[in-house]
């Protein structure tokens, strides 16, 4: 893989070949590559009419995400076009002012919209779901009856369009690609689909070639660039000497189609990268460029060659897409908030209250009052529904108090700041943290690397107040509401301690940021932090919702070799498999067999001898048992996440822990707060660590609370997030 840096905001990253003897859509490669269909779970056609355009077909592909044909008229090249569009899972949860990203492909010589979702979708595809970034994926030429077309002929006519506008008969009523690829499409998209106003541009060979020049000739309009093969240097090559002539009218009229001119077989009489090296290092001083060139070596020109290293151009692509994504959301959050007119004063605002146990919240109008020393006032913006929610409404939780507003999963900005509050201020993105980090020095805890249990507000947090002994919410009649785990996001604004906001880059989308607040974090940090799974270990996951599955991630991430999950579910095998898990184990009573626990099945079939961690995320104090029995003997470790009801209480044989076993627990999976989340947001947006997968249900409007609840109930439910 080869990555090179553009003045300006553009960047590059090509791939290069030698040994090349094969067109564009050859057919010999060098290496073998699984079948195009392995990638297939689920395929239908459909024919829907929408406006001027059509769905051909909708495939689903590996991972959850949708594999469009369509069809639309243009009226850059007078016809109909046909391209591909993948778009990934999470699009649907995407906030209704924002699009997802995407990727352009422009492909090679011959080839038309379905070469590169035949011979690289199986791989192109699943990293564009686990980045989050659609493919759009064009023809290369128009097509049709009265269209120009030279039928013998290979590198002109339908199939090589070149990425240009003809400007010569009989080419130039239909062949208006750069006018089509640069202008129409990505309206088109845009407007159909909501899909890419953040673009990037890729492509092979002929495609390689109109991706340099349309990406070098307008940076601005594209965030990054790469190429595979691509034909650097046209005007002085069979290809582009023929085409050039025959669409502008001579070869001196595409230079400014010339990745060099701003000269396999094919490598050094077609391609030519040398020449656009040569051409970078005569640049000028103030626009030179750096370029590495990755050659390698057995690869053809073939679009299996494009498949072995496809994922690695969609992850630097995605990296930058989600970058520029980021940049103009904070950009526009920075000029869509002005709290002047709300400082210091009450705010009124919709809240959903928590009247008694076991009863559905219910819509109010509270007044929030402004922020009291060492406090923060925060308008949020998403909130996530967490268990915990549940099980305090549900009356489970000791410390719970009603009339309350629970959440504590939230995005949100801050509005205003109390006296001696230092390290926010009005507009900065913040997650609020039930587990607070006061950072004194006179505090062993956030001392400590042992722990990250701050004990500085938890006795008035456990007493549903402020630091202060008091509350800030009050319903219409001015009776008190209670806060709930120093959060209480349920509400358009609430009021927390400076001590439990963790700043966080503007650039993170707060809908997505609030998985940071509790679940996610938690599971993560139960295998990194709390028990330091380390690389090669095995692990046993019991209760696959969004922690479970947070810590099969944790622990595929840290290099686990055999994760087991079990849950009674067998729906929630698919995203655990996606994450990481080897094996899964349906631990219903009539399912293990042989009258067998799930114990016996980790230690003695699955293991000789019991994994190395296991990891409670049910709540349930028999399956904490069998969790920690299910641990190797002598050294294995069990750690519980999951929040038993009020009054259970965990047993085991003291055998269990006489012969070498260890059972701990963890909250907020060990992670400092104020220090740590800021740390998982960044690796978000550096493309290290996805979360978009917890979301599966969106809901709009602080009021659609107890629709989110119901589907958490449902139990398909990872993380419904509400919008405000």
């Amino acid at each position: 893989m080869f990555f090179k840096s553009l003045v300006r905001p553009l960047l590059v990253a090509f791939l290069g070949n030698n040994n090349n003897n094969n067109s564009s859509g050859g057919n010999r490669p060098t290496t073998t590559l699984q079948s195009s269909s392995s990638a297939v779970d689920v395929s239908t056609t459909t024919t829907t009419t929408a406006s001027s355009f059509e769905i051909l077909s909708t495939t689903k592909v590996a991972g959850g995400g949708l594999y469009h044909r369509i069809q639309h008229e243009s009226y850059s090249t007078k016809t109909s076009m046909i391209l591909g569009l993948f778009i990934p899972s999470t699009h649907q949860h995407r906030p209704t002012d924002e699009m997802t990203p995407a990727m352009f492909w422009l492909s090679g010589l011959t080839c038309d919209d379905t070469n590169f979702a035949i011979k690289a979708g199986p791989v192109a595809f699943a990293a564009a779901e686990q980045y989050n970034i659609a493919l759009v994926i064009p023809d290369t030429s128009p097509r049709g009856d009265g269209v120009a077309d030279v039928p013998d002929a290979s590198d002109l006519g339908m199939g090589a369009g070149f990425y240009i506008d003809a400007t010569q008969e009989p080419y130039a009523t239909n062949y208006q690609m750069y006018s089509y690829i640069t202008q129409e499409l990505p309206k088109f998209v845009q407007n159909a689909f909501s899909i890419g106003k953040i673009k990037s541009i890729s492509g092979h060979s002929m495609g390689g070639h109109g991706a340099l020049t349309i990406a070098m000739k307008d940076p601005s309009s594209w965030v990054a660039v790469s190429a595979f093969s691509p034909i650097c240097n046209p005007t002085k090559v069979p290809w582009g000497k023929k085409a050039f002539e025959a669409y502008l009218g001579s070869v001196q009229a595409g230079r400014d189609h010339d990745a060099t001119g701003m000269d396999d077989p094919f490598l050094e009489s077609q391609l030519t990268p040398q020449a656009l090296l040569d051409a970078a290092a005569a640049a000028s001083t103030s626009s030179k460029q750096k370029i590495s060139l990755n050659m390698r070596p057995g690869y053809d020109h073939s679009y299996y060659f494009i498949s072995s290293f496809i994922e690695n151009h969609i992850a630097y692509h995605a990296t930058r897409l989600n970058k520029a994504q980021g940049v103009l959301r904070a950009s526009a959050t920075a000029s869509a908030d002005d709290f002047s007119k709300t400082t210091g004063k009450p705010i009124q605002c919709k809240a959903m209250v928590a009247r008694a146990p076991k009863q559905p919240l219910i819509e109010e109008d509270i007044i929030v009052d402004p922020p009291g020393i060492g406090e923060v006032r925060v308008k949020v913006i998403a909130n996530a529904l967490c268990h915990t929610d549940i099980y305090t409404l549900d009356g489970n939780d000791p410390e719970g108090l009603f009339p309350c507003i629970l959440g504590h999963e939230a995005g949100c900005i801050v509005e205003s700041v109390g006296p001696g509050v230092s390290s926010v201020k009005p507009g900065d993105h913040v997650i609020p943290c039930y587990t607070p980090q006061c950072s004194q020095t006179s505090c062993i805890f956030c001392m400590s690397p042992k722990t990250n249990l701050c004990p500085e507000i938890r006795s008035t947090q456990g007493q549903g107040v402020m630091p202060d002994g008091t509350t800030r919410f009050h319903d219409k009649d001015g009776n008190d509401i209670y806060h709930f785990m120093g959060c209480s996001t349920m509400s358009e604004y609430t009021v927390l301690a400076e001590i439990s906001c963790a700043k966080i880059s503007k650039e993170m989308a707060l809908e997505k940021a609030c998985l940071f607040g509790c679940g996610i974090s938690t599971g993560l940090g139960a295998v990194w932090n709390t028990c330091n799974v380390p690389a090669d270990s095995s692990v046993a996951v019991f209760g696959l919702g969004a922690v479970g599955l947070a810590v099969i991630q944790g622990a595929k991430m840290a290099g686990a070799s055999k994760i087991i999950a079990i849950d009674i579910n067998p729906e929630k095998f698919e995203m655990a498999r996606r994450l990481g898990a080897t094996h899964c184990v349906d631990s219903s009573p009539d399912k293990l067999g042989d009258n067998k626990s799930i114990q016996q099945v980790i230690a003695g079939d699955l293991t000789d001898w019991g994994v190395d961690y296991s990891f409670d995320c049910t709540g349930n104090v028999n399956v904490m048992r069998a969790a920690l029995e299910s641990c190797h003997r002598g050294w294995g470790e069990s750690c519980v996440i999951g929040v038993a009801a009020s009054g259970h209480e965990i047993s085991t044989r003291p055998f269990q822990l006489v012969t070498g076993r260890v059972w701990k627990g963890t909250a907020f999976g060990g992670f400092k707060s104020r220090r740590d989340v800021p740390k998982l947001v960044q690796r978000y947006l550096d493309g290290d660590l996805p979360i978009d997968h917890y979301i599966t249900h969106t809901f709009e409007g602080v009021d659609k609370t107890n629709e989110a609840i119901d589907a958490l109930h449902s139990g398909s439910c990872l993380r419904a997030v509400v919008r405000y």
